[in-house]
């Protein structure tokens, strides 16, 4: 489910470079991180929804891609976003 409007340019305005950034990896790691938040909670209700369990395990690993690749091009940005978005603890 795509996220809200405001939402996402809450998440484009924090981490974008630009003010219509949506591809840069800050932001495709934000926005993945407030989407597994959300099925997160869901999950906590809907335990036996085994279709979006699948789901966020995806997500989750994708994020950790994006993580890793951006650790290895910009450590300074990945210690940024790691910090403010609460990853990591």
């Amino acid at each position: 489910m795509p996220l809200a409007t405001q939402a996402q340019q809450k998440i484009v305005t924090t981490y974008g470079i630009h003010s219509r950034d949506v591809g840069s990896s800050q932001v495709q790691i934000a926005s993945l991180t407030h989407r597994i938040v959300e099925l997160t909670e869901h999950l906590k209700t809907h335990r036996k929804d085994f279709s979006s369990r699948r789901g966020l395990l995806k997500m989750v690993s994708r994020r950790r891609r994006l993580l890793r690749y951006l650790r290895r091009k910009s450590p300074r940005e990945y210690v940024r976003v790691v910090e403010s978005l609460g990853l990591r603890g």
